[in-house]
């Protein structure tokens, strides 16, 4: 009798974590787009703006150009952790390197770009503007 009411409620548990990612795999293209980053979020006069376009998403990995027109996306890789997207990649122009890394809340991306060459951290924000 309790192996009765016991299974019922371990099926219920373990389908309501396959629809959960299921849901949460679909959210991925909520990325796609073409996205307007705000290199100094904190200081509302300024108008240092990126654009990072992605253009698609793979099993792990997301590619497009980050930054500027022409700067491609490398080694992009995604993931989802407790509901949260989160992915981190690699750009680089004539100046050198740069490690990226972000994460999807609420419809904004915020993220932070480092810069061994350059010596900076910038943390930033974006909103997308195309889908």
């Amino acid at each position: 009798m309790k192996i009765a009411f016991v299974f019922p409620i371990i099926l219920l548990i373990c389908s309501i974590n396959i629809i959960g990612k299921q849901t949460i795999q679909t959210d991925l293209n909520v990325l796609v787009g073409e996205w307007k980053i705000d290199m100094s979020p904190e200081d509302v006069s300024d108008n240092n703006f990126a654009q990072m376009i992605i253009t698609s998403i793979g099993k792990n990995s997301i590619e497009g150009f980050f930054y500027r027109d022409g700067v491609k996306i490398k080694e992009g890789r995604i993931t989802i952790s407790k509901g949260i997207i989160y992915a981190a990649l690699q750009s680089s122009d004539k100046s050198g390197t740069y490690n990226t890394s972000f994460y999807h809340k609420d419809g904004v991306l915020y993220g932070t770009t480092h810069s061994l060459t350059r010596d900076f951290l910038a943390v930033w924000e974006a909103i997308k503007i195309t889908k």
